[in-house]
């Protein structure tokens, strides 16, 4: 048994700054608790505001180990930036940096290796609209194809031109993403694209013929979501229900 070093950045970062590293610390919680965690692997990583900084986990962490205090600052090239005992895993930012970079409206970063977005990608037909789910994420979705770890510089360009002005990105072998102006816009982001693989794949494997939702209604769909959410996603309505749920799974994230 080998115990983490105890972090209290409580009193030592400004209040704005504590507020996002509480958001992140809880997204990882409310990952690992649904099953989307990959052991140490995988990223979500958010921005400080008022700055060009970003948190993102301890490389050797599990998800459920990640609190608050525990997040490590850095610049867009990876560059530690917290008096901390911790490091990160650089090939791991290589993707969060490509979008932070590319994207002023990405705050954070939501980098997923589950089997259902895996499955999905990689089919060549990828998302399919046969779920209302599908319908939110193929209104602004994007894709990019796999080029080993992401360890190459030049990786980072065809990235951000993949990206563009998507908010859910599927990566064919590899998994997905998905960016937000906030951790809740992200993770709900995500909790849409998880939803809609998962749906596609339950129905693809009855071997049935499938009904799919009509294209003037995909189309339509975005709209729609506007007014029911009284935002881009339901982030805003769904997030402080969210992080209700990550205290009482554990309050530790908070330290």
């Amino acid at each position: 048994m080998f115990d983490l070093p105890l972090l209290d950045l409580k009193d030592k970062v400004s209040p704005d700054e504590w507020k996002i590293r509480l958001d992140l610390a809880a997204c990882y919680r409310l990952v690992e608790d649904l099953g989307w965690g990959d052991l140490i692997y995988t990223h979500i990583s958010a921005k400080v505001p008022g700055t060009d900084h970003y948190l993102v986990n301890a490389f050797g962490l599990s998800f459920d180990e990640v609190t608050a205090s525990n997040l490590v600052k850095v610049d867009l090239e990876g560059n530690i930036l917290d008096d901390t005992p911790f490091d990160i895993n650089p090939a791991g930012f290589t993707i969060h940096s490509a979008v932070h970079e590319a994207r002023d409206d990405a705050h954070c970063v939501v980098h997923l290796h589950t089997n259902a977005t895996i499955a999905v990608s990689t089919l060549k037909e990828g998302l399919l609209p046969l779920s209302q789910y599908s319908c939110f994420s193929l209104s602004s979705l994007g894709h990019h194809g796999y080029e080993g770890l992401a360890v190459n510089s030049e990786e980072k360009k065809r990235l951000q031109k993949d990206m563009g002005i998507n908010n859910h990105l599927l990566l064919p072998n590899h998994g997905a993403l998905t960016v937000g102006p906030s951790v809740g816009d992200a993770f709900m982001r995500m909790y849409d694209l998880q939803r809609a693989c998962e749906i596609q794949l339950l129905i693809q494997a009855t071997g049935a013929e499938a009904i799919p939702v009509a294209p003037e209604i995909v189309a339509g769909i975005k709209k729609q979501a506007n007014v029911v959410h009284s935002g881009s996603t339901g982030g805003q309505k769904s997030w402080p229900a969210m992080l209700r749920k990550a205290y009482r799974l554990d309050p530790g994230f908070a330290s």
